[in-house]
């Protein structure tokens, strides 16, 4: 009797663990989603333009020409940016090969207002072949966890890295940042559900839920700190199969 309780509650729990997963990784899309309706912003303002462009300049058919080939460029814009969107934030039922480079581009640009409105120096390395076999909406999903760490740890101005690189046959993602560090008292906590430093703050899931999902795709997590005044800041390292 006691072993079906047991067997039941680890099967409500495992089902607990899989919807925080997906709603986090819907927020995560969510997230994509407010940040592209800005991006789109600029070709749609220019469209518009060229329209008022075309109807003041409808007699002269020269003119009206070089309007709609600006015009179709940015609409070749306009499909690729949505179909770059689709394709990232759109769960996705089995894994699939994909530049690691493109999730990291599209993380940035999930927070690039609080990048911006913080005055972060983004320190940028992407080097090599960078093409592995993932679930997209999960890898992207880890490496906006980890940019949300980053940057709430660093002072404004501060620092954060995000460099990729593959060597020894995996795929590594380094994000780093000049923040408060981790004590090394808490820092074995990090990836423990519901641990929190941010005072009231966040869930505890975040980190919790990347080292599972690493763990799906058969890789590794690993966090490195220090509070050495002058020197403190964390990095976060991921290693995937290549």
């Amino acid at each position: 009797m006691l072993s079906a309780v047991i067997a039941d509650l680890q099967a409500k729990l495992l089902a607990a663990e899989e919807a925080l997963r997906k709603s986090e990784e819907r927020a995560t899309a969510g997230q994509l989603a407010l940040e592209v309706m800005h991006e789109i912003r600029n070709p749609l303002e220019a469209l518009g333009y060229l329209v008022n462009l075309t109807l003041q300049d409808a007699e002269d058919a020269a003119r009206v020409r070089r309007h709609m080939h600006t015009a179709e460029e940015q609409v070749i814009a306009l499909n690729e940016i949505a179909g770059s969107t689709l394709r990232l934030a759109r769960p996705s039922p089995i894994p699939r090969f994909v530049d690691l480079s493109i999730l990291a581009e599209a993380a940035l640009r999930i927070h690039q207002r609080a990048i911006e409105s913080k005055g972060v120096h983004l320190v940028k390395d992407v080097r090599g072949d960078l093409t592995a076999e993932v679930y997209t909406g999960e890898i992207l999903q880890v490496i906006s966890n980890l940019m949300v760490n980053a940057l709430d740890a660093i002072p404004e101005k501060g620092t954060v890295c995000l460099r990729l690189r593959k060597s020894c046959g995996k795929l590594r993602i380094l994000v780093a940042d000049n923040g408060h560090g981790i004590p090394k008292e808490i820092i074995g906590q990090v990836f423990t559900p519901f641990f929190t430093t941010k005072e009231g703050r966040g869930t505890g899931l975040g980190l919790a839920l990347s080292r599972k999902i690493i763990e799906h795709h058969k890789g590794t997590i690993r966090v490195r700190s220090s509070v050495r005044p002058g020197s403190s800041g964390t990095a976060f390292q991921i290693s995937l199969p290549a």
